[in-house]
């Protein structure tokens, strides 16, 4: 069973860049427990573009949908935290795009 890839691509303003990235490193090790998760990639656009692309590889479908409705849920709700403290979003747009790996290559060993 191939693998699925996830890519969120979310708009964000050049001068909320610095907060997107910075949630992202706070989060670090939210998403890597998780069942089914094989890799986690934050990609910063370099010309052209305002967006990101937040790139995540799963075993299958169903491991991303139930790291969607738990884990996910609760890291976005901000759990632990009270309600006025929660920043604004640093993107202004989001769209989910959806692949399932047919093909890979890694690096051969020399």
């Amino acid at each position: 069973m191939p693998s699925v890839v996830k890519i969120n691509v979310l708009t964000v303003p050049a001068e909320q860049r610095e907060a997107l990235e910075k949630r992202f490193a706070a989060r670090a090790g939210a998403v890597e427990s998780s069942d089914g998760f094989e890799w986690f990639e934050l990609l910063r656009p370099l010309e052209g573009t305002d967006d990101y692309l937040v790139y995540t590889r799963w075993r299958s479908e169903e491991d991303f949908q139930n790291w969607m409705s738990g884990p996910m849920q609760a890291a976005h709700r901000g759990e632990g935290g009270g309600e006025g403290e929660r920043p604004k979003p640093a993107a202004t747009g989001s769209t989910l795009w959806s692949f399932e790996v047919v093909q890979q290559a890694a690096p051969k060993q020399g």
